[in-house]
């Protein structure tokens, strides 16, 4: 009886700690979802891409403005490019939960924003001043704006200590620079870069099939490509060659993942995965497992070690494979070990982002997927599954 009390202060503090690591995380369109005043805000910044890159990071402030003072930067007519680099400087790289912005050390500091770490701004244009005015009243302002602070702190939206901060300002930052016209990116020639890198071989298959379509509608809209060597093709050759046109086809595609994928959310998200194969009663799935630093892609049939990375330009990633993807829908073998609990598959998407703005925010349904794809909910499971089994063990050894 004697040993309850540690038990239960054990068990006390290890629910402590679960909780602390399951909030650990956060995912932009589900906190703005929660309210309309945002939805424009919200939708712009999954078109541009913003809401996966702000998923990925950690200790992060978002200056978020209401419909109405988007309305207001919409009327810019900037094109998408452009409203990115403007949307870029209201993502801080740094913490500023509600008291923090009222205690600023002599009132007033400069944080870096998204748009200083794109290498587009000059200078310290991508740079927000911050101060602390007389009554309560915060001021924000884009440097190259003369220090002018245009913009003031409304109230806070979402606050979770040192991850991110949600905020609401009165209006858009206003800044020269990252208001310039911003042309498009290069398009991607994806036969050109596997080429270029070790992967000669699937590049020839994939430019002499019907595959190579999708992967180019998917490339703007997010996509992830694993590049097998070309040892790795070169040895698979005699069972391509068996292969129908209609299955050769459907391998090529169980090599692309309709949606972009980092390195750090592969190592963060094991579970099961869609790729472009993927159709209806047709998985074509297979299951991505880190080993340390190490990242597998294991199909039931074999496993294959990422070795390298190609290209890494959000939306567009390709990673170098050591082995040619089999699934198991096309050639059989052993079964392995079965999938992690609880997969987050990935959802196939379609489409480009357009060259210029949305008149609005039209297609919710499509900005939830695309930023449920992006968090790190499903990389929490494992962390919960972790503190369980070490829970466990602590308290059977107090038992005993």
């Amino acid at each position: 009886m004697k040993q309850a009390p540690l038990v239960i202060s054990t068990l006390v503090f290890f629910l402590t700690a679960l909780l602390s690591f399951t909030a650990n995380g956060h995912n932009i369109t589900l906190i703005l979802a929660q309210h309309p005043e945002f939805s424009t805000f919200n939708h712009y910044l999954t078109a541009t891409h913003l809401a996966g890159e702000i998923n990925r990071r950690r200790t992060i402030t978002v200056l978020a403005i209401d419909n109405g003072a988007m309305s207001s930067l919409l009327d810019k007519h900037l094109s998408i490019y452009t409203l990115k680099n403007v949307l870029s400087l209201h993502v801080l790289v740094d913490y500023f939960g509600t008291t923090k912005l009222h205690q600023i050390t002599n009132r007033t500091t400069l944080v870096s924003s998204m748009f200083q770490a794109t290498g587009v701004a000059a200078g310290t244009s991508g740079y927000v001043n911050i101060t602390n005015l007389k009554g309560g009243k915060v001021g924000f302002g884009a440097e190259d704006n003369d220090g002018q602070l245009h913009s003031f702190y409304v109230k806070s939206v979402k606050e979770i200590s040192y991850d991110i901060s949600v905020l609401q300002i009165s209006q858009a930052l206003s800044s020269a620079d990252a208001e310039a016209p911003t042309a498009a990116p290069s398009a991607i020639d994806l036969i050109s870069i596997m080429s270029k890198q070790g992967c000669q071989a699937f590049a020839d298959l994939l430019r002499a099939s019907k595959a190579l379509p999708t992967f180019n509608e998917n490339v703007d809209g997010g996509l992830t490509v694993f590049c097998p060597t070309d040892k790795a093709v070169n040895g698979f050759a005699p069972k391509y060659k068996n292969l129908t046109d209609a299955q050769k086809v459907s391998l090529l595609l169980y090599h692309g993942v309709p949606v972009y994928q980092s390195l750090q959310m592969l190592k963060s998200n094991n579970g099961v995965m869609n790729t472009l194969a993927t159709e209806g009663a047709n998985k074509y799935d297979f299951t991505v497992q880190n080993d340390g630093e190490d990242v597998k892609l294991e199909t039931k049939v074999d496993t294959a070690n990422i070795v390298g990375t190609l290209i890494d330009q959000d939306p567009f990633v390709t990673y170098k494979v050591d082995k040619v993807l089999m699934p198991r829908e096309l050639f059989k073998g052993t079964v392995e070990a079965a999938p992690a609990e609880s997969p987050k598959p990935a959802k196939k998407k379609k489409g480009k982002t357009a060259d210029a703005p949305a008149d609005g925010p039209g297609a919710a349904a499509d900005d939830q997927k695309a930023a449920d794809d992006n968090s790190g909910v499903s990389g929490l499971n494992n962390g919960f599954r972790f503190i369980m089994v070490l829970l466990s063990l602590f308290i059977g050894v107090l038992v005993l």
